[in-house]
């Protein structure tokens, strides 16, 4: 199911997309709860949105350091997840989204706090600009949170299903995650089967997360597009 805001005659670009979707998003936000929050460039244009409403909300539980402080700057509390039941709704962004709500994620090293946070929501809106929507997923490299000591052995095994992998570096050093691990990006991969691959790659002794969100797939798509943001559904 698709349906489409007004069209626009100017071209817009990717950020002024973003600002779109993130504002788009603020209709899935229930006021008198506490809504989950991802991580990214589209999230931080959502964040900004959702400070509009902060006084209609209890507050957020993030993904990411990055997002509750920026959260908290606009004066929006956030929770500790495990304080937390449930959440009504969660926000996030996707590097990748195919036609059934299957994601890659991970981009912004944020993944398995977003697969948490995912996991205890009601329902999963993702925002994302119309370059992110892929008939299949792999095109992205996919990011992986591993234990350091697992590194080179999980690449190993992603070298014998034809992919490679490699470690995330930041100003020439691993990058560690909030959760104190690293992340490997693997190319050269197909997903034609999402939730069998993230079972599958899950299990590997290492692994903290796969960035493949198919257990915790996506409800709704607001995607940004040059004739305004379309409504995705599955």
């Amino acid at each position: 199911m698709t349906n489409s805001s007004p069209q626009s005659s100017a071209a817009r670009t990717q950020d002024e997309l973003k600002t779109l979707v993130g504002q788009a998003a603020l209709q899935y936000v229930v006021p008198g709860e506490i809504v989950g929050v991802g991580t990214g460039s589209t999230v931080n244009k959502f964040i900004d949105a959702l400070a509009s409403m902060k006084d209609q909300i209890k507050g957020a539980v993030s993904s990411s350091v990055a997002s509750t402080e920026r959260l908290q700057a606009l004066g929006i509390p956030v929770f500790d997840s495990n304080d937390v039941a449930e959440l009504s709704v969660y926000i996030d962004g996707a590097d990748e989204i195919d036609g059934q709500g299957f994601m890659i994620k991970g981009g912004g090293a944020a993944l398995t706090r977003e697969k948490i946070v995912a996991a205890q929501s009601r329902k999963f809106v993702c925002i994302a600009d119309e370059s992110k929507l892929v008939k299949m997923l792999g095109n992205y490299p996919l990011p992986v949170e591993v234990i350091p000591m697992a590194a080179q052995r999980v690449i190993r095994q992603f070298a014998a299903m034809g992919g490679q992998a490699q470690v995330r570096l930041n100003g020439g050093k691993p990058l560690v995650t909030d959760n104190g691990q690293i992340i490997l990006d693997v190319t050269g991969l197909k997903i034609a089967d999402p939730l069998a691959f993230e079972s599958q790659v899950s299990q590997w002794p290492g692994v903290v997360t796969v960035g493949v969100f198919a257990f915790q797939k996506a409800q709704v798509c607001l995607l940004g597009t040059a004739a305004g943001v379309k409504t995705l559904t599955f």
